[in-house]
């Protein structure tokens, strides 16, 4: 089971501190109930990287196509105005009146709590 991140960067903490202090690879892993592995992994990123080589590395996914204007621009004109011949947005118009795909419009109306059909 992975651990959550404040967890996972508090063992990673322990690791190089028990290292600074000259206690090999096997004590350290056996004291934290990891592998030797884990150990060499975290100690050598700390030497490479200091402190930052100890946070999460990046991981992989496709990079984001929607930039940050373009939610601006959908979540301004989903308060301030209603399309032509209805009283509230859909995700279908939206979508098409902003260019973008419906599923898009549904997960930045989701992240940002917007109901169209609710507002009064």
């Amino acid at each position: 089971m992975r651990r959550k991140t404040a967890q996972a960067l508090a063992l990673r903490a322990r690791i190089v501190l028990a290292c600074a202090e000259g206690i090999d690879n096997k004590t350290v892993a056996t004291r934290q109930r990891v592998t030797s592995h884990t150990v060499s992994k975290w100690r050598s990123r700390f030497i490479n990287h200091r402190v930052d080589g100890l946070l999460d590395a990046p991981r992989p996914g496709a990079p984001r196509t929607i930039e940050d204007s373009q939610v601006d621009a959908l979540i301004a004109r989903t308060l301030e105005s209603v399309p032509t011949g209805a009283t509230h947005w859909s995700t279908r118009t939206m979508a098409r009146e902003m260019g973008l795909s419906q599923t898009a419009v549904t997960r930045i109306w989701r992240a940002f709590g917007l109901q169209p059909h609710r507002q009064e």
